[in-house]
């Protein structure tokens, strides 16, 4: 079968020799990356609920989900939220089936409250949200590519991935996930809505964070300066084993102790005063916002499992793309990957694959290119399974 894999060298300087590189991640507790969490645990649900019933998972995209901030009043160790969270849950589902009508709605509620619940932990999911569902019926072009034999894109867009990553981009993504993991259990002051963004200047590196702090957890201003020093003790502490290049921390630079401005949140969440996030405004499928490589400006969040080229096509792009790197052992130094649909066309056959790849010196360069399209066809063939590992939670698309 012809895929339109399309392989060939790329003349280009990894970006390790590259002199500036910024990297960014939203942490899981930033507005825009709880709309993301909540589009996909509802897409999820919802594959769950038609596996259950019919075997196999019907259209649905949830993928415009909403947050609209509210309003709140932190103060030293405690304050309370005035006005309530608005999250909007918006998509297409298949709501009925042969006349049998669903409960889409309820399934979907279900999810997003049981996503605040876990991933908000300083949050009153009852009383401080207001989480409305307006899920409504998919159109009937769209639902009908479900009714073919071979599964068919249902959108024309592309999918892009590439590895390995820098190590400005490991530090970055994983100390993320240090300060709501590892970090959290230490430091309960520490909320969950963090970003941390990376500036790489030749061998030096920036490395600043915004840190929401849970102001009941704080009794005042001194407990305040001391948990952001210890805080950017850890952090560096623990980024520094990333790299050896000139490491410096900064955290919650817009305070100003002067003018008695603190980054205080009573939940740990900025989204409690204000500040709204939507599906896609966030981290790309591979978890990073990375300005100095190629990317998609696709949401993958909430899209089906199934047929969602905007999702499927972004997270295998990813894995070719490493699965490559690695087969290079050293001799392959960097790897882009594209992925091309059309839609109402075979998943499996792209109207385009392409594999980019830096070589390192003095290497066969023909015996690659023809492994790297082995790679890429295998994986597209298989690309099916894909969805298995989304709707299980084993992969994640921010």
């Amino acid at each position: 079968m012809d895929r339109n894999i399309l392989i060939e060298e790329l003349t280009h300087t990894p970006i390790e020799k590259q002199t500036v590189e910024f990297v960014e991640r939203k942490g899981i507790g930033h507005p825009d990356s709880i709309a993301d969490g909540l589009a996909e645990s509802v897409s999820r649900a919802l594959s769950q609920m038609y596996i259950e019933r019919y075997g196999r998972i019907l259209h649905h995209n949830t993928d415009e989900t909403q947050i609209v901030g509210g309003q709140s009043a932190p103060k030293f160790g405690g304050g309370s939220i005035l006005e309530p969270i608005y999250i909007l849950l918006v998509g297409r589902a298949t709501t009925n089936v042969n006349g049998e009508r669903l409960p889409y709605r309820t399934v979907a509620m279900k999810a997003a409250y049981s996503y605040l619940e876990k991933t908000c932990k300083n949050l009153d999911v009852q009383w401080d949200v207001v989480l409305d569902c307006m899920i409504g019926q998919g159109s009937v072009d769209l639902t009908g590519l479900y009714e073919t034999q071979r599964l068919l894109a249902n959108d024309t867009s592309f999918g892009v991935g590439f590895a390995p990553f820098s190590e400005t981009e490991k530090m970055t993504l994983d100390t993320e996930r240090y300060i709501n993991g590892k970090l959290w259990k230490k430091m309960p002051e520490v909320g969950e809505d963090v970003k941390v963004m990376a500036c790489r200047n030749g061998s030096n590196i920036d490395l600043t964070v915004a840190t929401a702090m849970v102001s009941s957890k704080i009794p005042d201003k001194s407990h305040y300066k001391s948990v952001v020093d210890e805080l950017r003790e850890s952090i560096a502490d623990y980024a520094s084993k990333y790299t050896k290049r000139n490491l410096r921390v900064f955290v919650n630079t817009a305070d100003d102790y002067k003018k008695n401005i603190y980054y205080l949140t009573v939940s740990g969440l900025s989204m409690e005063n204000g500040d709204d996030g939507s599906v896609g405004r966030g981290n790309r499928s591979n978890g990073l916002i990375t300005p100095m490589r190629p990317m998609s400006m696709e949401a993958s969040a909430g899209k089906n499992p199934v047929t969602h080229v905007g999702k499927l096509y972004n997270l295998l792009s990813n894995r070719v793309a490493d699965e490559i790197y690695k087969m290079g052992k050293g001799d392959i130094l960097e790897v882009h990957t594209r992925i091309l649909s059309q839609i109402g066309k075979p998943i499996d056959q792209p109207q385009a694959a392409s594999a980019n790849m830096i070589f390192a010196p003095n290497v066969d360069k023909k015996k690659y290119q023809k492994e790297a399209a082995a790679i890429f066809d295998e994986r597209l063939a298989t690309i099916y399974k894909l969805t298995d590992e989304i709707v299980a939670g084993k992969l994640t698309v921010f």
